[in-house]
Parts: C-alpha cells; structure tokens; sequence
C-alpha cells in the first residue's frame, strides 16, 4: 500500500527526547513482533549490503531518523532494504541512529538515550547484553560497505562515502570501544577504559 503520510522527518528533529526515543523503541518492537509471523525467505534470493549470520526474522535494516516520519502519525518509510536479519542486527543501527550514540557525545546524555529506546524496546536481558556489542560490530560493518562501495564504485554507496556517510561512519568506527555493563533497566551504560 502506498500513501502519504504529513510530517517531518525525525532527522530534522535531532536530538530527540528520551521520551520520543521510547516511542521509537516501543514502534521498533512492534515491526519486529510482526515480523516473526511473516515466513522468511530462502537467503539466496536476497543480496543485502550487510548480511547477518543466521538471520531469523525479516527486518527493516535501515531504521533511522531519516526514514522516520513524525506528524499525527509516526510511520516507517523505506523499505526498498528490507530482508532477513535478526531483532539484534536490526536493533543495534536503530538504537545508534536514533540516539545519535556517536564519537564525541556526553557520555552521560548517551547513557540516558540509550536505555530509554531499549525500554522502549521492552529487550530482555540478553538483549541488553549483546547490544553494545552488536553496535559496535554493525558500525564497523558500515563504515566497510561505504569504503569498499567508495573503491569499487557500487551505487550508491560510492556517492554517500563522497558525500560525507564515508567520514562520519570512520569516526563512528574508530570511536568503537569495547563496551562494560549491562544495559539493564536502571543501569547506566560507560564503554570500559
């Protein structure tokens, strides 16, 4: 079904509040709940950019400000990406994208965004655990695409490495640190020193 839907983008509102990232979190939820009862497809069929190992679930995999339109309704647009990943995989760009969780933020403010879209998100203790892992992994895994799309000239990768998407995810992945703590309910989350 196609329709237009009023608003604005959620990338022209940024930052966002802990209290929008919340409703992100629980709206992210509920695309994946949804999900499960959609029969994923043979993994042949598909050619994603950043492929996961053992995909189980069919997922957006490009849940960000930008394909995000806030009004009287908040719907997901963009779905030319979707295929087989898993909540994790999938998760893991959202929370980053969303809280804007990049080099150089308060340690403190990320803390705060990231526990309130993983609330949002209701993740199980598992999940919490393996997020900031995940994060780091899928941020790497994007700077790669970008820089490799960049050398071989794969659109259109090639032309958001030029334009900028090459140098923020570079930073993005030096930034990556091993992380420590839990991400629980309650519990604020530091990368280790």
């Amino acid at each position: 079904m196609v329709e237009y839907v009023d608003g604005d983008l959620a990338l022209n509102e940024l930052p966002l509040t802990t209290d929008t990232l919340t409703r992100v979190g629980q709206m992210v939820r509920q695309i994946h709940d949804a999900s499960k009862a959609f029969p994923l497809p043979a993994q042949d069929d598909w050619n994603l950019p950043l492929p996961v190992e053992a995909p189980d679930l069919m997922c957006h995999n490009d849940l960000a400000p930008c394909n995000l339109v806030i009004g009287e309704r908040w719907v997901f647009i963009d779905w030319d990406g979707a295929g087989p990943s898993t909540r994790l995989w999938d998760l893991a760009y959202a929370a980053q994208s969303f809280g804007s969780l990049f080099d150089g933020q308060p340690v403190d403010e990320s803390a705060a965004k990231l526990k309130a879209f993983v609330d949002g998100y209701d993740a199980d203790l598992e999940l919490r655990q393996r997020l900031p892992d995940a994060m780091s992994q899928r941020t790497r895994a994007m700077y790669e695409l970008l820089e490799e799309s960049h050398r071989t000239g794969f659109q259109p990768w090639a032309s958001m490495y030029a334009d900028g998407h090459g140098e923020h995810w570079r930073a993005a992945s030096a930034g990556c640190v091993p992380w420590s703590g839990v991400v629980s309910r309650g519990e604020r989350v530091a990368p280790a020193t």
